[in-house]
């Protein structure tokens, strides 16, 4: 499905009927990302929820915008999807990477709708993440399959995981790879990239979020990397927090049976909220 927001053509999907659920990938890659590890969730035991999936613009389907040269014009095209596609609804809202920090400023002005939050492996400080990172450190690979890879996507592969293994490899290719090889990075560099962090505090203690939460943070992140993220969670008093070994940046594959019983548990808790 398509709908024009700012006059860009944004491409989504949605899936299901009931509770809305607003799905933020990260940047680079495409909805994809976020089917490929909550739809196993929620087809797993969890009926009633309408899992809505947009694509960011210049990534995906979704078009582009002159206008976005920054975080700030983003969130705003992402605050008038949600009301064009759930107006007046409350709804879960989850956000993987740079989504992470897009959720956070959905919260930051649509607070009184959002009946919980998912951040799976989030951007914390744009400024600071990276060099409060581990390095990179791959734990596990099968050595046989990554030579077997081609040079690109060997690097693809190579860069975010820690765990190198067929099973991962085949699920990154499936919900990852396609978003990051068709990503318009000129468009993600020149504008997006302009101002990635908010003009304002997103993470300002003043902005406490007290349904239930959940950040699930790989201990070998090496993208995001989780000591930043440690320094919010007071805004989050409800939200738990859980650090797994044996996963990078992509630990919803990487540990995807671990990620799967976390976030059913953390959608049981919003229902019982």
């Amino acid at each position: 499905m398509f709908c024009e927001i700012k006059g860009i053509r944004i491409h989504y999907e949605i899936i299901g009927e009931g509770t809305p659920v607003v799905m933020l990938h990260g940047w680079g890659p495409d909805l994809r990302l976020m089917k490929g590890c909550m739809e196993p969730v929620f087809s797993g035991g969890h009926p009633g929820y309408m899992r809505i999936y947009p694509d960011f613009p210049g990534m995906g389907q979704s078009g582009k915008g002159d206008f976005i040269t920054g975080s700030d014009a983003l969130l705003e095209v992402i605050l008038e999807f949600i009301d064009m596609v759930i107006p007046g609804k409350s709804f879960l809202l989850a956000g993987e990477s740079y989504g992470g920090y897009i959720a956070r400023g959905v919260i930051h002005k649509m607070r009184e709708r959002v009946l919980g939050i998912l951040l799976i492996c989030p951007v914390a400080d744009p400024v600071t993440q990276r060099e409060n990172c581990p390095p990179h450190i791959v734990l596990e690979r099968d050595e046989r399959m990554f030579a077997g890879l081609s040079a690109e996507d060997r690097e693809f592969f190579d860069g975010p995981d820690t765990v190198q293994t067929e099973r991962v490899w085949n699920a990154y290719k499936e919900d990852v790879l396609p978003g990051l090889k068709t990503a318009d990075y000129d468009f993600l560099n020149s504008h997006l990239g302009k101002r990635v962090p908010f003009s304002f505090d997103v993470d300002s203690p003043a902005n406490r979020f007290d349904h239930p939460g959940l950040f699930i943070i790989g201990r070998q992140d090496c993208f995001v990397g989780y000591r930043d993220l440690w320094k919010i969670i007071e805004n989050y008093p409800r939200a738990s927090f859980v650090l797994l070994d044996k996963a990078g940046h992509n630990l919803q594959i990487e540990q995807d049976r671990l990620f799967r019983e976390c976030v059913s548990e953390w959608i049981t808790r919003t229902a019982e909220f």
